[in-house]
């Protein structure tokens, strides 16, 4: 499932310049509240992981906590809008095929 399909390259590449001032690697400052922004910055954050491993949650923090200071809403938007699935106990964390 690719939810960012209707979106143009284009259109991407200038939201994700917009939030990581100067390069993709930097720390966003402000995360946005419209869900295309959302979307395309959460898709570029879930590339940061290998989607054949499996993360803990202390993992997810170390990788999120470099892109945003609040990384647990990020691991939240993550899991809401389907980027990342969880065990139960939230004790696993791996990217949704």
């Amino acid at each position: 499932m690719n939810l960012t399909a209707g979106i143009s390259a284009e259109e991407k590449e200038k939201i994700l310049a917009n939030y990581f001032k100067g390069d993709f690697t930097n720390r966003i400052e402000v995360f946005p509240s419209k869900v295309k922004k959302k979307l395309v910055l959460l898709e570029s954050i879930a590339s940061r992981f290998d989607p054949d491993r499996t993360y803990t949650e202390l993992q997810m923090n170390e990788i999120l906590e470099k892109v945003y200071h609040d990384y647990v809403s990020i691991r939240r938007y993550l899991i809401e809008y389907g980027f990342f699935d969880r065990s139960k106990d939230g004790a696993s964390y791996w990217i949704k095929e």
